[in-house]
């Protein structure tokens, strides 16, 4: 037990280096931000393409990407990043988690799938966490009504803040969309 944490804090010490595929520009520079101030050293990359580029010229020891990307599955950056450095530590992000994907994320190569909206320590220790386990669990998790809240408002910001097109995406109707989109968020 020992040896593995040893063993863990010399990768993380020796070679920090982390990259972070993700479309959504504003996520990944509050991200890249608060990886720097836990001592990584950030690449960001906004596609399948120069997230696989990226891992090309030099493979680094961490990565975070995001499942869907515009052009492809961030699936394709995992595999490439696990063949060139098969002891690289992948967190794979996605905002539409379910049991099918996260199987397939970690048969891939991916050390842990953390749904969205996941924040930077939560993600940093999933990055640290031994081989034979995973990491704790958040001490102050957000409730499903926030986790929900949180859904709700990113399918309304992804649907150009339609509120008929969000309801139909929602399986919701309009009006009982309206009154959630008027309320505060729950804590």
């Amino acid at each position: 037990m020992i040896e593995a944490e040893i063993e863990r804090d010399a990768v993380i010490e020796g070679d920090n280096a982390l990259l972070i595929v993700d479309d959504d520009r504003p996520f990944s520079t509050r991200l890249a931000r608060a990886m720097e101030s836990r001592g990584y050293r950030v690449t960001v990359a906004e596609s399948v393409a120069e997230g696989i580029a990226q891992v090309d010229a030099a493979p680094p020891a961490f990565a975070i990407i995001d499942m869907r990307l515009g052009d492809g599955n961030g699936l394709e950056v995992i595999t490439r990043l696990k063949e060139r450095r098969p002891e690289a530590r992948g967190v794979v992000l996605t905002g539409y988690g379910n049991i099918a994907t996260a199987v397939t994320a970690v048969k891939m190569g991916a050390f842990d799938y953390l749904a969205k909206p996941a924040d930077a320590d939560e993600i940093d220790a999933a990055l640290k966490a031994g081989p034979e386990g995973r990491a704790d669990p958040p001490e102050n998790p957000m409730s499903a009504d926030r986790v929900r809240w949180e859904h709700i408002q990113r399918v309304y910001e992804l649907c150009g803040r339609n509120v008929s097109e969000t309801a139909r995406r929602l399986n919701m109707h309009r009006r009982t969309l309206q009154r959630i989109l008027a309320k505060r968020a729950p804590r």
